[in-house]
């Protein structure tokens, strides 16, 4: 057995024995790093979206490179509950994003198709490996460089230390702290402009632990591998009831922001497709239906947009 291997059992058996979301392990689409179900508890059912009818008008916007199989594939880092993760059976994917897809492929006429991804995989395989990506991707100036956008959720950040805060964490006093983050996040690029400012005021800097995998994230902190984790604050949220309540969140929420569909920098047929399923989604209520199922209701937004100011 490998290095790599080993690891994925260690982390596993640590999930487990501290209720940390990893009910099963497995592996992404091209052999990658093992994912994780975000929790051993949670339903793999979802919202049933088999009642939703194809809009014609709308699935004509589309370009034959995306309906030609199909199918809408859609690439997603499934360690990310309550967003997009894994079922019990460590295989199927679950989560109010997966749900939205299964809701947005409906729309337009497409067999829906979540494919297992590292989450800084995905931007650079949009528009050859997959359709589009839904993996709660913050929309900010960086990104919109390089693809564009089209929003469906709002959420903030949150830090997350251990129940009773033992390491007296303060956010606003991270220098010389070990802050674990999920790698090629908004809250990884954070966690650098922090510890830049700790250098330059003459602090020891954040010790950071940039992990691939958000279930990892969490098991850092609740197996005292890290003093805090920074996260969006529905991912923190359901973190902390996975785990037993042996989290707490720690500060205000920080920075919310528009999340996005992933679109090919230039596909004005895609996004506009995917804009007015979105809103169409939202306008007959569906959209509300599905996140409340997952209890994220909160991150609900009116109006869907291509590449917001942001």
């Amino acid at each position: 057995m490998n290095v790599t291997g080993m690891k994925r059992i260690v982390a596993c058996a640590i999930g487990a024995a501290l209720m940390v979301s990893v009910a099963a392990c497995g592996t992404t689409d091209d052999g990658g790093a093992a994912k994780s179900s975000g929790s051993s508890t949670a339903s793999a059912k979802g919202f049933d979206a088999s009642g939703i009818h194809k809009d014609a008008a709308i699935a004509a916007l589309l370009p034959s490179s995306v309906t030609k199989d199909g199918k809408l594939t859609v690439g997603s880092d499934t360690s990310y509950a309550p967003a997009e993760f894994l079922a019990p059976d460590g295989k199927t994917p679950v989560g109010f994003s997966v749900d939205l897809t299964k809701a947005l492929a409906a729309v337009v006429g497409l067999r829906p198709e979540t494919v297992s991804s590292t989450f800084d995989g995905i931007i650079p395989s949009v528009g050859t490996k997959y359709d589009i990506g839904i993996s709660s991707f913050t929309v900010n100036q960086e990104r919109l460089a390089a693809v564009d956008f089209v929003t469906y959720f709002k959420a903030g950040s949150t830090f997350v230390v251990k129940k009773g805060n033992p390491e007296k964490i303060d956010p606003a006093k991270l220098c010389g702290k070990k802050l674990a983050v999920q790698t090629g996040t908004t809250q990884e690029t954070a966690a650098a402009d922090l510890t830049k400012a700790c250098k330059a005021q003459g602090d020891e800097e954040i010790h950071i632990q940039s992990l691939k995998l958000q279930t990892d994230v969490t098991t850092a902190v609740a197996s005292g591998k890290a003093d805090v984790f920074y996260a969006d604050t529905p991912v923190a949220g359901y973190a902390i009831k996975q785990t037993g309540d042996i989290l707490q969140t720690i500060g205000e929420d920080q920075d919310v922001a528009p999340e996005g569909i992933v679109i090919k920098k230039g596909d004005s047929g895609t996004a506009q497709a995917m804009q007015k399923a979105m809103q169409k989604l939202i306008d007959d209520g569906t959209y509300g239906k599905i996140l409340k199922t997952w209890g994220v209701a909160d991150g609900a937004i009116k109006t869907a947009e291509i590449n917001p100011a942001v």
